[in-house]
């Protein structure tokens, strides 16, 4: 039995130990905001934030976060607010098929926190994600909008 902590919500699962973070999020708790997309941590589909970090958790297995505050795309929003990055997400168009969008607004929402004024450079070195439709420029866009907010 694995005692979780995803958005803010104590969660049991009876788990595998080894069984990857992101099976345990969509398979046992059914929060399918974050999404597998390579399965090795190449894409960024799955990013989760655990204390805080934005990490992939395709990779991750549940042992490794037992007692860590988990946070999904779900538990972003706070009383229905969206959060700044969200906001300009929707505000500069970021989305297309919008599948690895959830990973990359997890990996920009952690950026921002450590780097709330971000250069190019900056953001191109956090945001490994891999967008397939290409929105690279309108993430950029949206990081900075979201710094400014």
């Amino acid at each position: 039995m694995a005692r979780l902590k995803i958005n803010g919500k104590a969660v049991n699962v009876d788990v595998d130990p080894q069984t990857p973070l992101l099976w345990v999020i969509r398979e046992q708790v059914g929060l399918t905001g974050t999404k597998y997309g390579c399965g090795v941590a190449q894409c960024g589909a799955c990013t989760v934030h655990v204390n805080g970090e934005a990490l992939r958790s395709c990779v991750m297995p549940v042992s490794a976060v037992e007692g860590k505050n988990i946070t999904t795309i779900e538990g972003l929003a706070q009383n229905g607010a969206l959060t700044k990055v969200q906001k300009a997400w929707i505000a500069n168009d970021v989305p297309q098929c919008g599948y690895c969008q959830s990973g990359m607004i997890m990996a920009v929402t952690a950026l921002l926190k450590v780097k709330p004024k971000p250069t190019d450079a900056d953001i191109d070195a956090a945001i490994t994600n891999i967008c397939r439709c290409g929105t690279f420029q309108q993430v950029r866009e949206a990081v900075h909008a979201a710094a400014k907010a």
